[in-house]
C-alpha cells in the first residue's frame, strides 16, 4: 500500500501521525507543504484545508486519527 502524508513544520498533529506510522513500521512518503508549497494547491483542489492529510489509493485521513490509522496496521 502506498501512503503519502502531507504535513508542515511545527504541526503537532503531523508529528503525532508520523510517530504513529514509525512506531507501527508503516512506510510512507512525506510531502512537507512548507518545503514544497506547490503541493498546497493540490490539497486545496482536493478539498483539504488543513494538514496532516494521509492518502492511500482508497482513502484519506485528515488530522491525527489513531482509530483510523490503526486500520492501516492490519
Amino acid at each position: 500500500m502506498e501512503i503519502t502524508l502531507y504535513s508542515k513544520n511545527n504541526c503537532m498533529q503531523c508529528k503525532l501521525t508520523k510517530r504513529f506510522l514509525a512506531e507501527h513500521q508503516i512506510p510512507f512518503s512525506e510531502i512537507n507543504i512548507d518545503e514544497q508549497p506547490e503541493a498546497v494547491e493540490n490539497l486545496k483542489s482536493a478539498g483539504y484545508r488543513s494538514v496532516p492529510v494521509l492518502t492511500t489509493k482508497n482513502t484519506a485521513i485528515v488530522g491525527f486519527r489513531p482509530e483510523e490509522l490503526r486500520q492501516l496496521v492490519s
